[in-house]
């Protein structure tokens, strides 16, 4: 199934295909995306352990790209990565940023000091690679903005804030070191008038769409599984709140998420599809 002509392009920028629910799934997945216009997606590693699935996942698939690095609920119970690893992992050619990394304090509080050491691991692979640095943050927003603030200092790097669902607070901390905001499903919840007010306040070229799949889908799906192609639904109900047409809110997320993820913006146009 290829992208219908009509449809603005998109991209999800964050999903996670490895995972249990989309077993076997992966090509149909993709063709789901594309005629929604999803023409590309990036798969996210939270687990270094999962690498070969994952970047399996982005040699067989032309739409999709590759990240990866120890999610920070998983910080404690995983082996401290280093930068040399991520660094390593970079010279693939469909890798594209470092993480998801980042703090979460909510479930998983006890294991903070692991989860920051972590993070600041991520950010120097960050700069030494070039590469997006990809964050989660949760219930951390204090933790979160001074440690990207005092990083950033001592080394300028790029990030996207994945999912974003914080405070204006670290919204504004974000933006004022030049990230960017990951719109997810979330946004388009009918209680989430405050986090529409965010992006609403946010320059148009900081903002990136996602899904964060299988989690957080947006209506008419709520509760269920979520996919890429939904990344479409999440960015039609922003531009209904911005005021914006739809085409034209798709063609800025596209130069956005091309402004920072370099490396897939480089990558060799290709038929959207699944190699055969």
């Amino acid at each position: 199934m290829t992208q219908s002509p009509d449809l603005p392009a998109l991209t999800d920028s964050h999903c996670h295909l490895d995972f249990p629910d989309f077993e076997g799934q992966t090509a149909e997945i993709v063709a789901r995306a594309a005629a929604a216009g999803v023409r590309r997606m990036v798969t996210i590693c939270t687990k270094l352990r999962a690498v070969p699935q994952v970047r399996a996942l982005a040699e067989a698939h032309a739409p999709v790209f590759w990240a990866a690095g120890t999610h920070p609920m998983s910080a404690a119970a995983e082996p401290l990565v280093t930068v040399e690893e991520l660094v390593a992992l970079a010279e693939h050619p469909k890798f594209v940023g470092i993480g998801e990394t980042g703090l979460d304090y909510h479930y998983t509080a006890d294991s903070k000091s692991v989860q920051q050491e972590s993070l600041r691991l991520h950010i120097e692979a960050a700069r030494r690679t070039g590469l997006p640095l990809i964050i989660h943050a949760r219930d951390a927003d204090a933790d979160m903005a001074r440690i990207l603030t005092e990083e950033h200092r001592d080394g300028a790097y790029t990030c996207v804030m994945h999912c974003f669902s914080s405070t204006r607070a670290l919204a504004e901390a974000a933006l004022d070191l030049g990230f960017y905001l990951s719109m997810s499903g979330i946004a388009a919840f009918p209680k989430s008038s405050e986090l529409r007010e965010i992006f609403a306040d946010a320059p148009r070229d900081r903002l990136l769409v996602e899904t964060d799949a299988p989690y957080l889908a947006p209506p008419p799906h709520r509760g269920k599984r979520n996919e890429p192609a939904y990344a479409a639904l999440t960015a039609r109900r922003m531009a209904e709140h911005l005021g914006m047409d739809y085409a034209d809110l798709a063609a800025q997320l596209e130069a956005n998420f091309d402004r920072l993820f370099t490396r897939a913006a480089a990558a060799p146009a290709r038929k959207t599809g699944t190699h055969g």
